[in-house]
């Protein structure tokens, strides 16, 4: 069965930590010694990767701990890629833990209003955490897993500690992560979802919801450090194979209202306000009306778990009476966002296998200050990230083979 058809669901009913994510795929079956070899490819010293079996609310389940040596090195985002991309890992280890990095390195530097090769980590910098992020996307690969999904992420309340003193719970690198990505909160002081778990199912998630169809192979529960009253502080790993042919996809809600009284202005701020409230797309199509009055049909497809609010604002910028819906399904490629540069300006590109598309609004930003047409930023783009030599993910390196 080819790995492109291999799945690994999270099951985040107490959030999800990096530490959390690779304790679970370690627990479903990952071999800690395959791992530890490919994370030895790192050129990071003074860590070590310890793995034992735990009990929470009386469910059995394994805690990875990583023991580092303290250090006040503040790593940049080009640093870590560096450090990965020298470590020549297979292609695919590779692809999702620069997504993951990418994808962190994004949010902080909006948070901080920095461009993002000037990010530094802090927490997430650590050794810690290098090898706890690394060390799941090695753990995919030692099982061999070609698409990762997760459910709705648990989050938590008040107050935690970071480098940079007290901060809200969940943090706001974790909150603008978690964005597109379905999340509740949960009456509890603790954090339940730290930003390097929020990362890996923003970058690495293809589908949000329940349990997707599956042959199920495997499972496993990766342990927390913190004792929750109300919860055991797992996160849950399911590991199974689609069916050779195509089965049945994501659940998704197409939601949809007729309008005849709105100017193109206002249709476009209602599109822009469907995904900012969390659709995946939305969109305008031309529609003639009783007695052959031209209108608009606004659509959007969202989540389930997000149909009420996507349709509250579907009834409210369109003015709508009232809005239809239905469920459908999809079968989303895995993709990951990294970033180049042209001309010195940051542009984001989407890749998915065989695929690199670039981020509009981001070349339209460069084309501007560069000044120079779109269609040259574009091309200009893509070939900046081929460059990098990660363009196309494969699926037949053997994750133990020693660099050539």
């Amino acid at each position: 069965m080819s790995s492109e058809r291999r799945l690994a669901w999270f099951h985040c009913f107490s959030g999800i930590a990096g530490d959390m994510a690779l304790a679970a795929l370690i627990d479903a079956g990952a071999d800690p010694d395959e791992i530890r070899r490919l994370l030895e490819r790192l050129p990071v010293s003074g860590w070590d990767l310890t793995v034992e079996a735990v009990m929470r609310g009386g469910i059995a389940a394994t805690s990875a701990q990583v023991q580092a040596e303290e250090t006040t090195v503040h790593r940049t985002a080009a640093h870590i890629t560096g450090l990965i991309e020298e470590a020549r890992f297979p292609d695919r280890l590779t692809h999702r833990a620069v997504a993951v990095f990418d994808a962190l390195a994004l949010v902080e530097g909006r948070l901080h209003g920095r461009p993002t090769s000037q990010v530094h980590f802090h927490e997430v910098g650590a050794v810690d955490s290098i090898i706890d992020i690394v060390g799941t996307c090695a753990a995919l690969e030692v099982l061999d897993i070609g698409e990762v999904a997760f459910s709705p992420v648990a989050t938590g309340l008040g107050m935690v500690r970071s480098a940079h003193g007290a901060i809200p719970n969940p943090a706001p690198a974790t909150v603008d992560l978690l964005a597109g990505v379905p999340s509740y909160g949960v009456d509890t002081n603790v954090e339940l979802t730290t930003p390097t778990g929020a990362a890996l199912a923003a970058a690495l998630g293809v589908e949000y919801g329940p349990l997707p169809p599956m042959h199920i192979e495997a499972s496993g529960f990766g342990a927390g450090d913190a004792l929750i009253d109300d919860r055991p502080n797992l996160v849950q790993v399911v590991l199974g194979r689609r069916d050779a042919v195509i089965g049945p996809g994501q659940v998704i809600t197409l939601l949809e209202a007729n309008v005849d009284d709105l100017t193109g202005e206002h249709l476009a701020h209602a599109v822009a306000s469907l995904l900012d409230g969390g659709a995946h797309d939305a969109w305008v199509t031309p529609i003639l009306m009783k007695k052959g009055r031209p209108a608009y049909m606004v659509s959007a497809l969202c989540d389930p778990a997000l149909s009420a609010q996507v349709a509250a604002i579907l009834r409210d910028e369109t003015g709508s009476f009232g809005v239809r819906g239905r469920e459908l399904e999809r079968w989303p490629s895995e993709r990951a966002l990294h970033e180049v540069e042209v001309d010195g300006r940051s542009v984001r590109v989407k890749v998915s296998a065989g695929r690199v598309k670039v981020e509009h609004e981001d070349a339209v930003r460069a084309a501007r200050h560069i000044g120079i047409p779109l269609r040259e930023v574009v091309s200009l783009a893509e070939e900046a990230y081929r460059r990098r030599g990660d363009a196309e993910v494969t699926d037949d390196h053997d994750p133990t083979d020693d660099p050539a």
